[in-house]
């Protein structure tokens, strides 16, 4: 099967290099849009096993590289995110974050490394490749902006399918989370400001009451999921932050709320901005109040292409992997981006983690790196072919 990790001590030595690559990017992690040290190192990597950048697509973080191009066919992209969030590493791992407040816990280097393996496995090959796999190392997925600064640089208008993976803490390594269909939700976000009129709190009737206001809003919020959203599908509504006041003895004249809504079905993520805006407006009115409402776009559902999920699962197959059927994850992501623009296929790879993604002690277990790089070079062998014989 091409696209198969080299054995003995070749496998060793690429596990090794791809864990090196994974622990360096885990030391010096860059928030999003900030990642520069981070694209001079994966550009360094790239450079010294002769994969030429495609400087062509400009981005101002990030790095395009290509392999393949040597034969006519098309083009096929992989894609890893780079970017760090800001979180106070507690791991105590010896290669542990070097800068304060800043981590590498969403696993991001991770991914990195992994797609570097990809591409140091397709460059053997390159000659062999009748087509190009593009590397598409994109900034800025926590802000949920990156991708669609990769989509405006051009670097997807010729692909023909694009492929992107996320590290699962509750998989076993060696098992490929690959589903058709939703995998993971869209991510908008909300703030909301409730306008009332102050007065002193032993004379409530002189004023209205935000706080009160805003309490009945964020209850009656709830009853969106309940009885506006099937049972057969899911949804999720979370008030995560609620502020108002400055004193014990005064009644504030505004109260503000923020959260996020998660769905999985554009139709659904259309039902509930629309109920939502129905219900704060109406509650805050029935008070005397007034309430504005800031949407905060985030990525639409991660929704992967059937054809390229049974890709997968066969190439998981011939290289011994085992494919399982994930439980999707309410958690954005901004690969769905490119998913509105071509065929796409996001991966969980297991790294039997010990806490979630996020977490201050969130560490991935390092021998899934060469598997997913094996499994990845030969997904994207396997989609050349198939995108050829669709031609």
């Amino acid at each position: 099967m091409s696209g198969r990790a080299p054995a003995g001590r070749s496998a060793e030595h690429l596990a090794q290099r791809l864990i090196a690559i994974r622990r360096e990017m885990h030391r010096h992690p860059e928030l999003s849009h900030e990642e520069f040290e981070t694209t001079a190192r994966i550009r360094g990597w790239l450079e010294a096993a002769g994969i030429r950048i495609a400087s062509r697509y400009a981005l101002r973080t990030g790095v395009i590289a290509e392999v393949g191009g040597l034969r006519e066919g098309p083009v096929v992209a992989l894609r890893a995110d780079i970017d760090a969030l800001p979180i106070q590493e507690e791991t105590g791992l010896p290669f542990a974050s070097e800068v304060p407040g800043r981590m590498h816990a969403c696993g991001h280097d991770f991914h990195t490394a992994a797609i570097i393996g990809a591409a140091l496995l397709l460059k053997e090959r390159e000659a062999d490749l009748r087509g190009t796999v593009r590397l598409i190392f994109q900034p800025a997925e926590e802000k949920a902006s990156g991708a669609r600064r990769v989509i405006a640089s051009g670097a997807l208008d010729d692909v023909r399918a694009v492929f992107g993976l996320h590290n699962k803490p509750d998989l076993q390594v060696g098992a490929f989370g690959i589903k058709e269909g939703p995998l993971m939700a869209a991510a908008d976000g909300f703030r909301v400001e409730v306008e009332g009129r102050a007065s002193h709190a032993a004379v409530p009737d002189a004023g209205i009451d935000p706080v009160v206001a805003s309490a009945h809003i964020v209850t009656a919020l709830q009853s969106i999921i309940s009885r506006s959203v099937s049972p057969l599908q899911s949804a999720v509504i979370s008030v995560t932050q609620l502020h108002g006041g400055t004193e014990w003895n005064i009644i504030p004249d505004r109260a503000e709320f923020e959260g996020t809504i998660r769905t999985f079905d554009r139709s659904v993520r259309s039902r509930v901005r629309e109920r939502f805006e129905q219900v704060v407006r109406g509650t805050a009115s029935a008070f005397g109040a007034r309430a504005a409402i800031r949407w905060i776009e985030g990525p639409p559902p991660v929704h992967n292409d059937a054809r390229l999920a049974k890709l997968a699962e066969a190439v998981a197959a011939e290289l011994g992997l085992r494919a399982v059927v994930p439980v999707p994850s309410a958690a954005g992501e901004d690969f769905a981006v490119y998913q509105e623009q071509v065929p796409g296929l996001f991966v969980f790879v297991g790294t039997n983690g010990p806490q979630e993604w996020h977490h201050p002690k969130f560490d991935v277990d390092e021998r899934a790196l060469a598997p997913a790089a094996a499994f990845f070079a030969a997904l994207a062998e396997r989609a050349l072919a198939d995108a050829r014989s669709a031609s």
